[in-house]
């Protein structure tokens, strides 16, 4: 294998790949063109025995890929909970590809080392939480969840005398988790995966607003004040991004020894906004939080963050140390924070988002995705079949389509909805995502891309409108 100009022939050849794939999303279908099968076809090659050029390798790849990749990219993608890229985000991500550390010790990667310790605290600063709080940098929200809740199993168990780190779950005390009928399914996952059974988790009804009812909540703390209790509290819900009472909630929470962790996957992101910052009023008072970068900071997946106030149950929890690893005693050694072993250096790319945003352009990126997407759902309900059913209070809407045959049923409209979405996606002028919610099947709006423009919006609007008339 050549080692003379390897490097360089091949990243300038995919410097043009990539470029082209940038600059043509607005001109290419949003959703994927090839089917499955030929994807099969193209990428299922027989396993070659001997080296393939390394250049050839990649124009391959994106010629083989070619209608199988999404526009989640660009700025017309509004499902599921999706961010974009900003410029120095890719060419961060690309240079912790180039430098490739395991970001797992100082030892290993001390310039990585250094810059998550900066982003932990700049995050922190960002979004209001309190400053003595730990960190870590992982996948994404679900394994933010997971970190955050393994702290909060260490905490609960060790004051009722109880070492779960060496003892496992097999006979401990009893951990409930009282939470909303909106989870996100995250934690249900993260409960799985720590031991504590989805038996243990209680849901609690929410009112029209989508906030947790205090008065049932209350009722469930004091009937079984003695058992360790999770209270997990939303700051922006998947379906249309309410937040709980924070302030009201927290301070009764920790009157009956309940660790609070606030699930906030993107809505955590309102606090670094002027305007919509009073949603998260209350929620520094909680034990751990967690959000996501690949949302509506826009740097590359995957990139989620878990914060812990009690960096002590963090600790141990999590940490490991081996005679043979080089650990650092005056500086953070990642892997006593963080779930996994080797590891990418995440921080890099969250180093470049902050330091060209800013904390103005944070907040007003914010600001601009929450007001397109309230123009998107605004402007889609008012088109003939259509029907608004959650104007969004952030950036998350949902939008319903009435079959028009006489006597149709909620079936008829569920069916007649799913059936307008699908149509939407393959114009390719337009990415939403469904789901169902209080019994009805919606079309879940979401807008998070800083890419996203006043253009965007009207594309989508006219996708919409035509699926609309065809009908």
């Amino acid at each position: 294998m050549k080692n003379d100009n390897s490097f360089r022939l091949i990243l300038e050849k995919t410097l043009q790949h990539a470029l082209s794939h940038l600059e043509n999303l607005d001109s290419k279908s949003v959703a994927a063109t090839s089917t499955l099968s030929e994807l099969r076809l193209k990428l299922n090659k027989q396993l070659n025995t001997e080296e393939f050029d390394a250049q050839k390798v990649i124009d391959e790849l994106v010629s083989d890929t070619e209608g199988g990749l999404i526009g989640s990219a660009g700025g017309r993608f509004f499902g599921w909970a999706v961010g974009g890229s900003v410029p120095a985000t890719l060419a961060a991500d690309w240079l912790t590809s180039a430098w490739d550390q395991n970001a797992c010790l100082v030892a290993s990667a001390p310039a990585e080392a250094v810059i998550e310790e900066v982003c932990g605290n700049w995050l922190k600063d960002l979004l209001g939480l309190p400053a003595q709080a730990s960190f870590a940098f992982v996948t994404g929200s679900q394994m933010a969840h997971v970190t955050c809740l393994a702290a909060a199993r260490n905490s609960l168990l060790s004051k009722r005398n109880w070492d779960v780190e060496s003892k496992g779950m097999n006979g401990a005390p009893q951990i409930r988790i009282l939470t909303s009928s909106e989870k996100h399914g995250s934690v249900e996952r993260a409960v799985r995966l720590l031991g504590l059974g989805i038996d243990s988790i209680i849901s609690l009804p929410v009112d029209d607003e989508g906030k947790i009812k205090i008065a049932p909540l209350f009722e469930e703390l004091k009937s079984n004040k003695e058992t360790a209790t999770i209270l997990v509290l939303q700051a922006g819900d998947l379906n249309i991004g309410a937040f709980d009472l924070f302030s009201e909630i927290i301070p009764v929470a920790h009157n009956y020894n309940a660790w609070v962790h606030v699930d906030g996957a993107f809505g955590l992101w309102a606090a670094a906004s002027e305007k919509y910052k009073h949603f998260t009023n209350g929620y520094e008072l909680a034990d751990s939080w967690v959000t996501d970068g690949h949302k509506w900071l826009n740097v590359p997946y995957d990139c989620g963050y878990a914060f812990i106030a009690d960096s002590k149950a963090h600790l141990n929890s999590i940490s490991h140390r081996a005679s043979y690893l080089i650990h650092d005693e005056n500086a953070r050694d990642e892997i006593n924070w963080t779930p996994d072993w080797s590891r990418r250096g995440r921080g890099v790319a969250t180093y470049a988002a902050i330091r060209q945003l800013g904390r103005k352009g944070i907040s007003e990126l914010v600001e601009r995705t929450c007001k397109f997407a309230h123009s998107l759902v605004t402007k889609i309900g008012e088109l003939d079949g259509a029907e608004i059913i959650w104007t969004p209070t952030i950036n998350q809407g949902l939008v319903r389509f009435k079959n028009s045959k006489n006597n149709a049923t909620e079936a008829d409209h569920d069916d007649y909805t799913e059936m307008i979405m699908e149509d939407i996606r393959k114009s390719g002028e337009a990415f939403f995502s469904g789901t169902t919610w209080r019994g009805k099947r919606c079309m879940r709006v979401s807008v998070l891309n800083w890419l996203t423009n006043e253009n965007d919006i009207d594309r989508a609007v006219a996708a919409v409108k035509k699926v609309l008339r065809e009908k």
